[in-house]
């Protein structure tokens, strides 16, 4: 039995490998050109073909052959060409840097594009800085000239690992698909799983925590969605997919609908505690809401194994059991469970519904359509033509771009690190520009963190290579590792950054000790990593310092209108029936967008120092209240249907108008900076009459056992949580603009980064 599980668990690493492809098509080439390179005789070529292969990897965006190859022809012509001006300019010293760091800044901001174009530009970056390590050692072997031969070698190495990308998404153009959807579905079941948490009937529980740990994995479900969409939609051609492609297209729309499901809330959690303290109901509710999210991980499993797609049946008879309390619970329960016994009922026709999505993944073809979805478009975000692309790219020169100060912020530092290998006359000086490179990103928190990451893991990447060469003198041996060092710090880069370091390290040793002693390398290496890492560190915190505390206003803002454009959406399909359009979906994407955003922005607050977080505490509450708002807005989509015309239909019309329109106007107060009186809502008052007239009914009425009755009460009930939400907002948003104004040293927070710049 020990063995088979062995088995099936070695079969589940390589098939997790095999999906994350990057670190076999790197082992592929960095083995084919150590192969070549020794039986060429030309050892020397190693270190080049490695480095441009490296670079090439790091420019990888996800995309169908078709795609990637003419990516591969823009990276080569860039690469082609910073190869060239690097050499002609290598002798000029204060020329060349100057140059070289106005390209950073150039390419820098043409990310702003779309991804593909930032991955592209991050890559040319790093072979420039390749080129320069390459051409100093060339000068240092051979005296000054004209040394082609290893730009050429750069390139080279990119071209070989860019064709071996090339031909694997022709010959396995699903795979990245099949194992972002394993993500979605991951991510999804451990969302659904934590959600069922909430459903405890225990007094006392801190429910804005768990609100704000659900906030933290619902960024990461809304990742995990924005990565498989971009993925599938580069695969779609003119006609309408096939096969595999149209299985994980309509398992990706279910995984959309799933969620919106799952992160809605039909009442406040507290009051439901306290209403069914003495009840099992809530646990019921847990317990269907937990076996949902094991159907949500087993169909992750399904999807990496290729395996067709069963429910166990388990949440079916949890369903009916949840259904046969609440009917028991409608004969007996008391006066305050009665009046909260419509939410539980719309809880459980949420539920059940689903059960449905999930179920309805099993059809192996068209697992979206046989749920009756007719429109299954998807939104092109990428640039349309080459005017679109210089339009994004000016948009973003501004000082109040976050990618702008990066771009200005990683061109002075490279400055410094110029600056000083020529003032220190240190060896091996081009590492300090490469490690500043490598560890100067966008936000202060994760350029910190890498830091340390990289000085420690260079340490460690310096040890084991002292040892390994010691213990293995043999250069065939150490061309092995070489190779798997380079296989590690794909395999870990994007999550074990110490480890990617160390793996990165050691691959360098191991090359260089190919040709020359590589002990030599040791204390310049170390030495080298520190001096990058401190400028790297110093620049995010003194040049044009990005502290989300500066903007977390206009990301706060930009929920708000999303929420809005959210609720205008659903309301509008109260009126003509549910329909998942593109413009439904569209607008619910970029809600939990702008959520997930916000949420990020937060987190990333806290890893700040505290004199530039001072709305920390605030921006926390807002972050709860905004996510709770989406989640009663979730709710309110996910039991949309058309109702008749009526008098309560159209206060219900008029309460969601004029509720999108508050939600508008607090976007406009926060991003302005000031905060004016609410104006009178009447129909929201209209709202609470009609609340406050069922709420005086112990036993509902047989007119309201109605379908259409029951969905008008779920409106209303629904549209009363959401005002309770915008006026929690507006008071959070008070406190917020009060600490703001209050701040003592607000206008020398200013001044440390752009002048003029909003707060």
């Amino acid at each position: 039995m020990d063995s088979l599980i062995s088995i099936d668990g070695l079969r589940g690493q390589w098939r997790l490998l095999f999906q994350r492809a990057q670190p076999l098509r790197v082992l592929l080439a960095l083995a084919t050109l150590m192969a070549g390179a020794r039986l060429a005789g030309h050892q020397d070529a190693v270190i080049p073909l490695f480095l441009g292969t490296i670079a090439s990897a790091l420019a990888e965006t996800d995309d169908s052959w078709r795609g990637r190859l003419r990516a591969l022809l823009v990276m080569l012509a860039c690469f082609a060409a910073v190869g060239a001006g690097v050499q002609a300019l290598f002798g000029l010293s204060w020329v060349f840097i100057g140059v070289f760091c106005l390209a950073a800044f150039g390419i820098t901001m043409l990310g702003a594009i779309g991804a593909r174009y930032k991955a592209i530009a991050y890559g040319t970056l790093i072979l420039a800085m390749y080129a320069t390590i390459s051409m100093e050692h060339a000068v240092a072997a051979h005296g000054p000239g004209h040394h082609w031969r290893e730009p050429l070698l750069l390139v080279a190495g990119a071209a070989w690992y860019g064709a071996i990308s090339v031909l694997w998404c022709a010959l396995f153009p699903s795979l990245p698909v099949q194992a972002m959807l394993v993500r979605v579905y991951g991510v999804l079941g451990e969302y659904v799983r934590y959600k069922a948490s909430l459903f405890e009937p225990l007094r006392g529980v801190d429910v804005q925590r768990k609100r704000l740990a659900l906030a933290g994995l619902n960024a990461k479900v809304v990742s995990a969605l924005n990565d498989a969409k971009e993925a599938i939609f580069s695969r779609l051609g003119p006609r309408a997919p096939t096969g595999r492609l149209a299985r994980y297209r309509g398992l990706y729309l279910i995984a959309q609908d799933v969620h919106e499901r799952a992160s809605s809330s039909h009442e406040d959690y507290n009051a439901l505690a306290e209403a069914f303290f003495h009840s099992d109901l809530l646990y019921r509710c847990q317990r269907v809401l937990w076996l949902q999210g094991d159907a949500c991980s087993q169909l992750a499993r399904s999807v990496e194994r290729r395996e067709p797609f069963v429910m166990d049946g388990q949440s079916v008879q949890a369903l009916a059991e949840l259904r046969s309390a609440i009917v028991h619970a409608r004969a007996t329960a008391g006066e305050e469970a009665q009046q909260r016994l419509p939410a539980i009922e719309a809880l459980a026709r949420n539920l059940a519904l689903l059960d449905g999505q999930l179920a309805g993944a099993s059809d192996t073809a068209h697992p979206s359509a046989r749920l009756g979805r007719t429109d299954m478009s998807l939104f092109d975000r990428s640039a349309r033509d080459w005017r679109d692309a210089l339009a994004r790219v000016r948009r973003q020169l501004t000082p109040r771009s976050p990618l702008f100060r990066h771009a200005v912020r990683l061109a002075v530092a490279l400055a410094a690190g110029y600056g000083v290998m020529h003032v220190v006359q240190l060896q091996e000086g081009y590492w300090i520009m490469l490690t500043t490179l490598f560890v100067c990103q966008p936000g202060y928190g994760e350029t910190i963190a890498r830091m340390g990451q990289r000085v420690a893991g260079t340490a460690l990447g310096v040890v084991a290579g002292w040892a390994l060469i010691d213990l293995f003198p043999q250069p065939l041996l150490q061309s092995v590792f070489a190779v798997v060092a380079g296989v590690v710090f794909f395999a870990n880069r994007s999550t074990r950054y110490l480890l990617a370091t160390a793996a990165m390290t050691l691959l360098v040793l191991m090359c260089f000790n190919q040709i020359t002693d590589s002990a030599r390398l040791i204390e310049p290496r170390l030495i080298d990593t520190a001096i990058g890492s401190v400028i790297a560190g110093l620049a995010v915190l003194l040049v044009l310092p990005h502290w989300q505390a500066r903007r977390i206003h206009e990301i706060a803002a930009q929920a708000m209108r999303q929420h809005a454009a959210y609720l205008r959406q659903i309301a509008s399909q109260y009126d003509s029936g549910a329909r998942d359009d593109l413009a439904y979906r569209l607008a619910r994407r970029n809600a939990h967008n702008a959520d997930a955003a916000l949420s990020t922005a937060v987190t990333e607050m806290f890893r700040e120092p505290g004199f530039a977080r001072r709305r920390a505490g605030v921006a926390v509450r807002f972050v709860i209240q905004s996510h709770t708002l989406l989640s009663y807005l979730s709710a309110l989509g996910a039991h949309r249907a058309a109702v008749p015309d009526g008098p309560q239909v159209a206060v219900l019309r008029e309460a969601a108008q004029q509720a999108a329109a508050a939600l508008e106007q607090l976007a406009a107060d926060v991003e302005a900076g000031r905060l004016g009186t609410a104006p009178p809502h009447p129909a929201r008052e209209a709202l609470a009459a009609g609340a406050e007239t069922d709420a005086g009914r112990n036993v509902p009425q047989a007119d309201e056992a109605d379908e259409v009755m029951a969905r008008l009460r779920l409106m209303r009930t629904e549209l009363l949580l959401v005002w309770v939400q915008i006026d929690v907002l507006r008071a959070h948003a008070a406190d917020w603009l009060a600490v703001a104004d209050a701040a003592p040293d607000q206008a020398a927070e200013g001044r440390a980064g752009v002048p003029g710049s909003p707060n």
